[in-house]
């Protein structure tokens, strides 16, 4: 037992989502559904620390790059400054739709229909 190393604690859904303030339901369907990495013993999805970590580090949101410089009012053309409001580009006419018509009702399979 002096050579082997030390297995790794495997936690529960529960733990992983208290630590993450998400719900167990969440972290057994993303697991489920292959989104996260895991452990399955059985049934039961079973994480590590490593996995936590992993978990973590995929759903990082990077932070926002730096808003681009704004043009300034004299490099903008004289035409955009004097127009109040966007101008809306109309599309050509096409020939209206067909309008839809109601199906009457399907008798039902029951015979309780009147």
């Amino acid at each position: 037992m002096d050579g082997e190393a030390a297995l790794p604690r495997l936690y529960r859904p529960e733990e992983i989502a208290e630590t993450l303030g998400c719900s167990a339901w969440w972290v057994k369907d993303r697991a489920r559904r292959r989104l996260i990495p895991h452990t399955r013993v059985g049934r039961a999805y079973r994480f590590t620390a490593d996995h936590l970590a992993e978990i973590i580090r995929i759903h990082e949101e990077p932070a926002p790059q730096r808003a681009q410089r704004m043009p300034s009012p004299a490099s903008l053309s004289e035409s955009t400054m004097t127009t109040s409001r966007p101008t809306r580009e109309t599309r050509p006419s096409t020939s209206p739709a067909p309008r839809l018509k109601a199906r009457p009702p399907r008798r039902s399979q029951y015979g309780t229909a009147a």
